[in-house]
């Protein structure tokens, strides 16, 4: 639902999908967790933290995060809180021969795990969004008329589905949860408790992270052909698996007092995807999803095609992705902005935010440096201030 403070966001407001790039000090950190005096662990990571959070103000988000760099990966930190995984399990992905975490007993967190990290965003976020004076891209500066909005603060939480096809394996996991559908709906219940512990500390927007979704969108999955991850080389039934994984992220979002994204990307590895295909075969599967809106990736090859969104369904607003956040190349603000353009010529001006196609790191070794994102921020923010002036006749 939209709330008080998240009905005053602007007509193209920006936002990050979650992660940002970790500065070295700040991985070696994160590496060094077990190593270092708890309360010195986290009073340096609250520094760090602090770092990230006043980045995406200097450049003007109107949403922002932590930047998660307080995990490691962005389902993993959720993984080693609430308990009952081991890594023990091997399998191909891209060419490498890893090991993951799969469940082997009953999650066991008494208590909400995100809610500490969640009050310290809220507490350290500057309320206000200001941008204004000579901003230079490029070598060309341009006056950004003074502008001010209330800033809202996000938090991420990894979906059941994504966790569940990940990390249940039935060599491992069935003395847990006899199938993959018990340990579902034991995540559905503890995600959606985190859910409402997030809102309680005053986050404004909690986002569903849910690539699996986007499984569904290739073909060559849904066709059975080889793909080069080995834990995707299994069924994929949008017509069974499609309801069973809304139904969870439904149980999160029922009736919860806060303003809920779902997040679908085509996962970032490396500079690359994992899955390739458009947004057509699930967009009108999200008929029935009580979400208030859907964040997506349009930017990079093989993603979301802007046609996708006549298929948007009418109830739920857009999260436009127009940043690639992949390759290194840093679009130009002309880019950005004309692929914004394109979606609110089809979706309405008033049902479109701006962001990143995905987080910049999900994993905190994801190549991405600080300085490329806040570039690539930097362009977002003035699209959204020149889409704000191109629209201003229809905004309502």
């Amino acid at each position: 639902m939209r709330t008080p403070r998240t009905s005053k966001l602007p007509p193209f407001f920006t936002q990050v999908i979650g992660s940002l790039p970790r500065p070295q000090a700040v991985r070696d950190l994160l590496a060094q967790r077990d190593e270092i005096p708890p309360a010195r662990f986290r009073g340096t990571l609250n520094d760090y933290v602090v770092f990230a959070i006043r980045l995406q103000e200097q450049v003007g988000l109107d949403v922002i995060s932590d930047g998660e760099w307080r995990r490691s990966h962005y389902v993993g930190e959720f993984l080693g809180r609430v308990g009952g995984f081991e890594r023990c399990r091997r399998f191909e992905h891209q060419g490498e021969t890893k090991l993951t975490d799969v469940v082997v007993r009953p999650m066991a967190a008494a208590e909400p795990v995100f809610a500490e990290d969640a009050r310290f965003l809220v507490e350290h976020t500057d309320r206000c969004t200001t941008f204004a004076g000579y901003t230079t891209f490029a070598g060309c500066t341009e006056f950004a008329r003074s502008t001010k909005f209330t800033r809202c603060t996000k938090f991420a939480l990894p979906s059941p589905f994504l966790i569940a096809v990940r990390y249940w394996h039935e060599d491992y996991s069935r003395d847990a949860y006899p199938t993959m559908q018990h340990f579902m709906e034991h995540l559905a219940d503890i995600l959606a408790r985190e859910a409402r512990a997030l809102v309680e500390a005053g986050i404004d927007i909690v986002q569903i992270d849910d690539p699996a979704l986007t499984y569904f969108c290739d073909r060559r999955l849904t066709s059975g052909e080889s793909i080069h991850d080995e834990r995707l080389r299994r069924e994929w039934n949008a017509d069974r698996q499609f309801p069973q994984a809304l139904a969870a992220i439904n149980r999160i979002a029922e009736n919860l007092p806060a303003e809920v994204h779902l997040h679908c990307c085509h996962s970032v590895y490396k500079r690359q995807s994992d899955v390739v295909g458009d947004y057509k075969p699930i967009l009108p599967r999200l008929a029935e999803a009580k979400i208030d809106r859907v964040n997506l990736e349009f930017a990079y090859p093989q993603t979301g095609d802007v046609s996708d969104l006549g298929l948007l369904p009418a109830h739920l607003c857009l999260g436009m992705g127009v940043v690639d956040v992949r390759r290194e190349e840093v679009q130009s603000v002309e880019a950005i902005e004309a692929l914004g353009a394109a979606g609110a010529r089809i979706v309405g001006v008033n049902r479109i935010a701006l962001n990143p196609d995905c987080g910049f790191a999900p994993g905190a070794g994801e190549p991405p440096t600080i300085d490329e994102a806040y570039e690539k921020l930097r362009r977002l923010v003035l699209s959204a201030m020149r889409l704000r002036d191109r629209f201003s006749q229809d905004i309502l």
